[in-house]
């Protein structure tokens, strides 16, 4: 139950998500976006930068999981009960 709420997979996730989004909208920027950012691809290079850590914190969670939480006896025996 506890590995539903591991933040690791929501921020991973969120971060992904966005990164994914923000990349594919720097690879479409004009000209005239590039040139408010002072010729800097902002959009591409934070997109990637974000895609990069949410994929680390997704691979983090793959690596290294929370482990199982025993139940108590006495939970465990009211259940069957």
């Amino acid at each position: 139950m506890n590995r539903l709420f591991d933040v690791r997979a929501v921020i991973g996730g969120m971060f992904t998500l966005y990164g994914v989004i923000v990349t594919v909208l720097g690879l479409f920027d004009s000209p005239s976006e590039i040139d408010k950012a002072q010729g800097v691809r902002i959009n591409l290079w934070m997109g990637l930068a974000m895609l990069v850590l949410g994929l680390l914190m997704l691979l983090w969670l793959r690596l290294n999981p929370l482990p199982a939480q025993e139940q108590p006896a006495e939970e465990s025996a009211d259940r069957e009960a």
